[in-house]
């Protein structure tokens, strides 16, 4: 099951994102070999929606288009999102546990995507298996499941800690300072904690701070490998380097990587 969580942060979530993925179209440019490889009205599944950028970029293009997340806020901005690119979606406050029942009357989709460093919300490695198998599932037989994840090698090698932004991030003409609070734990199976502030500084020079404590479920690169492969996916692309912060992994269905 995943941690529902980015409720308070929902609704400062653009501090957070680089900015090359602050547009529908910018979020899509970061997948755009695989999405130009897409045919006409594609079905996919974005099932860590956010605020939507991606789902709402993909709508655009003309693909049919299914966006999850756990969060209800989160599923409430992407719609708005939606509506004011208008754009036609589907969006559902739906958790990866839920994916199987609320999805598998559906059509198979061509593409699933987990992206935003979400996957390491799933509680566990149970819990993350049992979410790529619902995604594997709910792939079509020429299917792709596209994840981008932190590199959690580097996140446990500088342990616990409290990370200020070196400079004011400005969004929607405002100004903030981001703040990461690192609570690492001592084995990688254990719940860490991440809980992020976000501190605006409004026009009289005063300070507005949206916080919120997260709960994450670290996996080194090779175990989230094995579980690609172990719910029947193959991965044809992996641009892991122990030196980056994040890292995307493509996978396909295995018979079709085989074919």
């Amino acid at each position: 099951m995943a941690v529902a969580g980015y409720g308070t942060l929902s609704e400062v979530y653009e501090w957070l994102m680089p900015e090359g993925k602050l547009t529908p179209a910018g979020s899509v440019a970061a997948f755009g070999d695989l999405v130009e490889r897409l045919p006409p009205k594609a079905r996919v599944l974005d099932c860590a929606c956010g605020t939507g950028q991606l789902a709402v970029g993909l709508a655009a293009l003309g693909l049919d288009v299914t966006a999850t997340d756990a969060s209800a806020a989160m599923a409430r901005r992407t719609h708005q999102l939606a509506e004011q690119h208008g754009v036609s979606l589907r969006t559902l406050r739906v958790s990866w546990d839920e994916l199987s029942d609320r999805l598998d009357g559906s059509p198979p989709f061509d593409v699933v995507f987990c992206v935003g460093n979400s996957l390491a919300h799933a509680e566990g490695a149970s819990a993350r298996f049992d979410a790529l198998t619902a995604m594997s599932r709910l792939l079509s037989r020429d299917g792709h499941l596209v994840l981008t994840s932190r590199t959690w090698e580097l996140v446990r090698a500088r342990r616990s800690r409290l990370d200020v932004g070196p400079r004011l991030v400005r969004r929607q003409g405002r100004d903030a300072v981001v703040v990461y609070n690192w609570q690492i734990e001592q084995r990688w199976d254990e719940e860490h904690h991440l809980e992020i502030a976000v501190a605006q500084v409004t026009a009289d020079g005063s300070v507005l701070t949206r916080s919120e404590r997260l709960s994450c479920w670290p996996f080194r690169q090779e175990e989230l490998v094995s579980q690609l492969h172990a719910v029947g996916l193959e991965v044809e692309s992996n641009t892991f380097d122990p030196d980056a912060e994040n890292y995307t992994v493509i996978a396909a269905k295995k018979e079709r990587a085989q074919s």
